[in-house]
């Protein structure tokens, strides 16, 4: 049995090399904190204590809370904790303490549902034996109806359409109702603390049953992977193994060397060179074109078909050109429907081009098609 989660699933997705490094290697990278998971891991921490100490009749005053926020970022707070944007450390505490105070005065006194588990951790087993890992925030019930809540600290809003649509927590409520018969409803519900918003979801049993197909087939697909190349995005910059992996590796190289190195470094200079004749290639192909287009408008000018040059003739013969809909879609369907799609599958012109031009074909796709006078421009020694 092996143990899967959201964020396994979710790295196979974005980068099949990460899954390799992270999961099958096992590879050990130093993973600097970063500001914003810093603050939200003390958020999490302080209500973590609210609800717990409400377990004991305990009330916490929103002072007491916040001390124990401010107490925990004395005292773990270090200078190796990365700030990229451009704000002090001391500007994410204080968000930390909105966050904190905008969910105490919204909820207290937090009698709203029945606190059942807090940081829950648990396993789902899956239909085909493998384990998915369980992490609730902040499980609660009232009147046989279950909340899965997640506390949110980014400052990204989350729309309906992508609470609709969220993995994490939809997995997390089929373990809900196999535990909690008594179940009526399991709602998925977002607390995005930086907004002082809900944000609310529910499946039903045949969207779970679904989801829970699509994970298992997913599951297979990591199992029967052989090949995991890297996926170059915008998510490589958040990368813990950026510094290692073959696509930024000679980035990371170049970090570490002074500028003169820099311009000496073999692969600087052949990117450079390489860049410059593509550069170059470019322009002379829109020359070529430009020639070209002069070329026909002079024969058509003069009515010949070869113009003679010093040591060359470029002979220049027009040929009709089948123009195809930007969109295939229809002619596709037209060429399931009369029966032609196989014969000319993956929508090959050479063969459909010639059917068209000799009408060998129903009216009804040629009808899809335009015509365009085109040209073929050959070099050959003039002697």
């Amino acid at each position: 049995m092996t143990k899967y989660s959201h964020s396994k699933l979710t790295t196979f997705e974005q980068c099949k090399y990460k899954y390799k490094l992270k999961y099958i290697d096992k590879v050990k990278v130093e993973i600097p904190t970063t500001i914003e998971a810093f603050m939200g891991d003390l958020v999490h921490r302080t209500l973590e204590k609210l609800h717990t100490d409400l377990e004991y009749q305990k009330l916490n005053e929103l002072n007491e809370l916040l001390k124990f926020y401010n107490e925990l970022w004395e005292k773990e707070y270090t200078i190796e904790i990365r700030i990229v944007k451009d704000y002090s450390q001391e500007n994410y505490k204080k968000i930390g303490e909105k966050f904190i105070t905008a969910y105490y005065n919204k909820y207290k006194p937090f009698d709203q549902i029945t606190i059942l588990g807090l940081e829950t951790e648990d396993i789902l087993t899956l239909p085909d034996g493998n384990a998915y890992d369980i992490r609730i925030d902040k499980l609660g019930c009232k009147d046989n109806i279950y909340y899965i809540c997640d506390y949110k600290t980014n400052n990204k809003l989350k729309n309906q359409e992508e609470a609709d649509s969220d993995r994490q927590l939809a997995m997390y409520s089929i373990w809900v109702k196999n535990k909690f018969k008594d179940a009526k409803k399991v709602f998925l519900l977002w607390h995005m603390l930086a907004f002082d918003k809900e944000i609310v979801s529910e499946r039903s049993d045949e969207e779970l049953k679904k989801l829970q197909e699509k994970i298992i087939s997913l599951i297979k697909e990591i199992e029967n992977c052989k090949n995991f190349p890297q996926n170059v995005t915008k998510l490589c910059d958040y990368c813990d193994f950026k510094e290692i992996c073959p696509s930024f590796k000679h980035e990371a190289e170049l970090k570490e060397k002074t500028f003169e190195k820099f311009k000496y470094d073999d692969g600087v200079k052949l990117v450079d060179e390489y860049s410059g004749l593509q550069d170059t290639k470019k322009r002379v192909e829109e020359k070529l074109d430009e020639l070209k287009q002069k070329l026909i408008s002079f024969c058509e000018q003069k009515n010949i078909n070869m113009i003679f040059g010093s040591n060359k003739k470029c002979s220049v013969k027009s040929y009709d050109k089948v123009i195809y809909p930007e969109n295939k879609e229809e002619l596709i369907r037209m060429l399931k429907e009369k029966g032609l799609y196989e014969e000319l599958s993956s929508l090959n012109y050479f063969k459909l081009s010639p059917k068209i031009f000799k009408k060998q074909i129903d009216e009804d796709i040629i009808k899809l098609t335009e015509m365009e006078k085109a040209y073929r421009l050959s070099l050959s020694k003039r002697y």
